[in-house]
């Protein structure tokens, strides 16, 4: 394993953290308590708690889970960013590959906005039409361009850091 002092950079963004995710589970979790609630709610047709009067219990049960979920995924590392040397390393979550970038190949490195979108799943080693993504949170990303045309889109919450670790290396061609 390489020495601390070798590494320009290091970061790690969490799934837990990401507002699309975090969103999504959090209207589960309200669906299920609502549901849990209106069906325990004695203004509801006496037939239809007969029916389904466990299933209260069930989803109240379902929407502690989904909570509990989130504040476990808190603590689950989607991607590992370090610059070790003059490669750029992405590690992933336990399947996913190890991606290795040599940054003596990059031609232009930029602070740009990551999506005009308010919310943007995370995702890992996504390509499409020439541009490979990796992103779990936040507004900035920093957009590289190597020299086969190959450009990468990575999100960061350190962009000035990334960038100026980057092109640190890029001028010592």
């Amino acid at each position: 394993m390489a020495e601390n002092s070798n590494i320009l950079f290091e970061e790690k963004q969490y799934l837990g953290y990401n507002k699309f995710s975090f969103l999504r589970r959090i209207i589960l979790a309200l669906f299920c308590f609502f549901a849990y609630y209106a069906v325990t709610n004695d203004n509801v047709n006496s037939k239809l708690v007969e029916q389904i009067d466990n299933s209260g219990n069930i989803f109240f049960f379902m929407g502690v889970v989904i909570l509990l979920l989130s504040v476990g995924l808190i603590f689950v590392l989607h991607i590992h960013t370090k610059i070790e040397g003059n490669n750029l390393i992405l590690d992933g979550l336990w399947t996913s590959r190890k991606v290795k970038i040599d940054l003596n190949n990059i031609v232009s490195a930029e602070k740009v906005k990551y999506s005009k979108y308010l919310l943007n799943p995370p995702i890992y080693n996504l390509h499409r039409r020439g541009v490979i993504k990796f992103y779990t949170r936040g507004d900035w990303a920093v957009k590289l361009k190597d020299k086969d045309g190959l450009t990468y889109i990575i999100g960061t919450q350190k962009p000035d850091e990334f960038l100026a670790a980057v092109k640190k290396i890029i001028s010592n061609k």
